[in-house]
């Protein structure tokens, strides 16, 4: 299954993509695309649903980010060996864990907006994973029985105040408002069974930047449920960003490249969809 989530910002109602790519209501089914209907009991009756018997919903409404405020939202970083060089940092020996903001969550098509003094705002497409069952201390053979599905996740980041304001941790460079666009679909376990081979992308105003498949991650997604587990319990509806491969504006050569007002970031994973952002400058109050 797709399932999305549709309407203005704050008032999205339940969605599913059936197979002909239209956008079915499925408010009379679920309240809300979390933690509840991404139980394994909830999320087995909406996989007997006939789409075909949801009703259709007209015009293209915006659609919101594919799942509603997630408990956690846990971001792995320099998951990929090349990345990882580019950043001028070590192959890691266990897996980088940092947070963002669920107040950064914003819809796949959403703008970004830069911080009123952001000069290093940068892109990274990431595979985003979502738990549906509660994970403790579970074996990783048996980590992927407890994820929901998969998403997209740009894991927007402004790189100064992720590395000169943040020590030795990296929330104040990676929570900021509009930081974590999420979508356009969650796809659920059903229909996307290996999360490990799966071409991903992202354009800068149509450059291609970055190309990538998750096949050449550090640590797999079951690698990660299973040691995250060990620390945390994951609880349905907690979004895992899985990091992301190289090319980002911060290992630009001969020097780096940074989002500016007018920049359009285009970004998408195989089965998963694609997202497209405006960059626009800082708008409201300090």
């Amino acid at each position: 299954m797709k399932l999305v989530r549709y309407g203005p910002p704050g008032k999205e109602k339940p969605g599913l993509i059936d197979a002909e790519a239209k956008l079915r209501d499925l408010s009379r089914k679920v309240k809300d695309i979390d933690a509840a209907a991404l139980a394994p009991g909830e999320l087995a009756k909406l996989r007997k649903l006939d789409p075909k018997k949801l009703p259709l919903v007209k015009g293209r409404p915006r659609l919101g980010p594919c799942i509603a405020v997630p408990p956690k939202f846990i971001a792995i970083g320099l998951n990929y060996v090349d990345h990882a060089k580019e950043s001028g940092n070590p192959i890691p020996e266990h897996p980088v864990v940092f947070y963002k903001a669920e107040t950064c969550i914003v819809g796949p098509n959403d703008n970004i907006m830069l911080p009123p003094d952001s000069t290093h705002t940068d892109w990274e497409v990431e595979l985003g994973v979502v738990i549906g069952k509660t994970a403790r201390y579970v074996d990783r053979k048996d980590a992927l029985k407890h994820v929901a599905g998969y998403c997209i996740v740009n894991d927007v980041s402004e790189r100064e105040y992720q590395l000169k304001r943040s020590a030795t941790q990296w929330s104040k460079g990676k929570g900021c408002d509009t930081f974590g666009p999420i979508g356009p679909w969650l796809v659920t376990t059903d229909e996307l069974k290996d999360p490990q081979n799966l071409d991903m992308w992202l354009d800068v105003n149509g450059v291609r930047k970055q190309t990538g498949n998750t096949r050449t991650m550090i640590f797999g997604v079951a690698d990660l449920v299973a040691d995250l587990s060990k620390y945390m319990t994951l609880v349905p509806g907690d979004v895992i960003t899985t990091g992301t491969p190289p090319g980002v504006g911060m290992g630009m050569k001969p020097e780096p490249q940074y989002l500016k007002a007018g920049d359009v970031v285009t970004l998408g994973i195989a089965g998963l969809g694609a997202q497209t952002q405006k960059v626009v400058a800082f708008k409201g109050k300090r």
